[in-house]
């Protein structure tokens, strides 16, 4: 199982990606949807991710 530090960094990696897609997607409403949507679900698949980590470092934290 990672350390409460790696799993701390891929958090904010996750965060990192997701605002980084999210600004993509936006850029590209426009001149292309279809792609703008792809990167809209590849982000919300990461935020799901996030949301799963976040709990796990969350539950780490109370036991520690």
């Amino acid at each position: 199982m990672p350390s409460l530090a790696q799993m701390t960094g891929s958090l904010h990696i996750h965060n990192f990606y997701i605002g980084k897609l999210k600004a993509k997607q936006e850029q590209l409403f426009e001149s292309d949807p279809e792609l703008a949507m792809l990167l809209d679900n590849v982000a919300e698949v990461l935020s799901e991710h996030a949301v799963t980590l976040a709990d796990e470092i969350a539950e780490l934290e109370y036991e520690g």
